[in-house]
């Protein structure tokens, strides 16, 4: 089987858009890996310490064995977690003492590409400075191994999954538990596959499971996060009071109401965070959003006071922003959502379990506070592109987006940008009436595929 593209999904930025990696590259990362470790090693033996955790995928064995015998060689001891979410890898990184965490997982891509996600040891996605000497290290010509003494060793890290789920019930945010709810978890084929419904069940919730039979190549196939029609109708045929649908690798999480609407992270960030602010629990008044959040996102907020603060796309900006700002909650559209008093990282899970709590505590359906938050009219068409191409700096286009944010005036906005794990261009256009944004965006995208694809 071709491993098809390895990304360094949130990890390694050069590793984005290269041409397919060997396992003799990867074994190489493995020891750029190691090298920054051992040189920021704050142990007096110098023996850095990792746990590695995986999603389904039918390559992440061969990446893992590649990657640890490049960590090994390079002097890291290393724990393995097993099929297990992202997040949990976050949460036991600094629960176990470890100098890093590794995730090996693409998230909500095809099971054809892979990735690495990496850890800090305080569970926090890598600041920029860390990825740029981990780049050094896997772009120099000679990186020698490390002394035979100093060879790492691997072992099974016991009862991770467990340490996980009683995280996660310790986590759920109310004493009253769940207990006359029927729940339906869309796995996605991915690592949550064994914990979510674990999780869920041991709260008392009336769980059922779908997509929760992986084979190595049906993660995220028609179904997850980003395909919830199969969840809509299993909320509807079960008359459940809603559902819930993970990624791959379980750090995002869209819901479902009892109607089978899709609701968009941006209404999962908003009812959350307007129950904070009536628990008193909104730290600093402030949620930490992205450049992709629904504009009704904004008018919802600010109808209640409250503040927020816009950043770059990705859940590790989110992050930084929230660390700066104090923020108890922030996210993106796309269901990665941090509740950093909880957890430094989006966790699918954990934001499925506080939605639960707020429809609890409210005594309220999750379609009635979705819609607190008005969903203005968004159109997002992806584009495949032969290059990373400044399309401001090509005229056509440039003139496309100018003419349509002239043409929405106040009433809308445009925004164009490169994906970070994949040779795409996402056009998003937000008007007020759902075919005018449809019809400007195809516009642009038409202009950048005659231009650039």
């Amino acid at each position: 089987m071709a491993m098809g593209k390895f990304f360094g999904t949130d990890g390694v930025r050069g590793l984005v858009n290269r041409e397919p990696l060997t396992p003799m590259t990867i074994t190489k990362l493995g020891l750029a890996i190691a090298a920054f470790l051992r040189s920021t090693a704050i142990k007096e033996d110098n023996s850095p310490s990792v746990i590695i955790g995986r999603d389904t995928r039918l390559s992440g064995d061969m990446v893992e064995s590649a990657l640890m015998a490049g960590l090994t060689a390079g002097g890291v001891n290393i724990a393995l977690a097993g099929v297990i979410p992202t997040p949990a890898i976050s949460y036991l990184t600094p629960e176990g003492g470890f100098d890093a965490g590794i995730v090996i997982s693409a998230s909500h891509n095809p099971f054809g590409d892979n990735g690495i996600k990496l850890f800090s040891h305080q569970g926090c996605k890598l600041a920029t400075a860390a990825e740029e000497a981990i780049e050094a290290h896997l772009l120099a010509t000679i990186m020698p191994l490390a002394f035979p003494t100093s060879i790492g060793t691997s072992g099974i890290f016991a009862l991770s999954e467990r340490r996980y789920i009683d995280f996660l019930l310790r986590a759920y945010p109310l004493s009253q538990k769940p207990h006359s709810m029927k729940v339906i978890l869309d796995c996605a084929n991915g690592s949550t596959y064994k914990v979510a419904p674990a999780v869920f069940a041991e709260l008392g919730v009336d769980v059922i499971a779908i997509h929760n039979e992986p084979n190595g190549k049906n993660i995220n196939l028609n179904c997850g996060s980003q395909h919830t029609a199969s969840l809509s109708q299993t909320v509807v045929a079960q008359q459940a009071s809603c559902g819930f649908a993970f990624d791959g690798d379980g750090d995002r999480v869209i819901a479902v109401d009892a109607h089978g609407r899709t609701l968009t992270g941006d209404q999962l960030i908003t009812l959350c965070a307007l129950w904070l602010k009536r628990q008193g629990r909104l730290t600093n008044n402030i949620v930490v959003r992205t450049v992709m959040s629904n504009q009704g996102m904004t008018n919802a907020l600010k109808d209640h006071g409250i503040d927020y603060l816009i950043t770059d796309v990705g859940d590790k900006f989110v992050a930084e922003g929230m660390d700066k700002s104090g923020a108890a909650i922030g996210g993106e559209d796309s269901g990665h959502i941090i509740f950093a008093n909880t957890l430094p990282t989006g966790d699918g899970i954990l934001t499925a379990l506080n939605v639960l709590a707020v429809m609890v505590a409210e005594k309220r359906p999750l379609a009635q506070l979705a819609d607190q938050m008005e969903v203005l009219p968004q159109v997002l068409i992806s584009v495949e592109t032969a290059a990373r191409t400044d399309f401001m700096g090509v005229p056509t286009v440039a003139t496309a987006i100018n003419v349509a944010q002239k043409e929405l005036g106040e009433t809308g906005r445009v925004l164009v940008r490169y994906s970070g794990t994949q040779t795409l261009c996402r056009v998003m256009v937000e008007a007020p009436d759902f075919q005018q944004a449809k019809t400007i965006c195809q516009r642009i995208a038409e202009t950048i595929v005659r231009e650039l694809g």
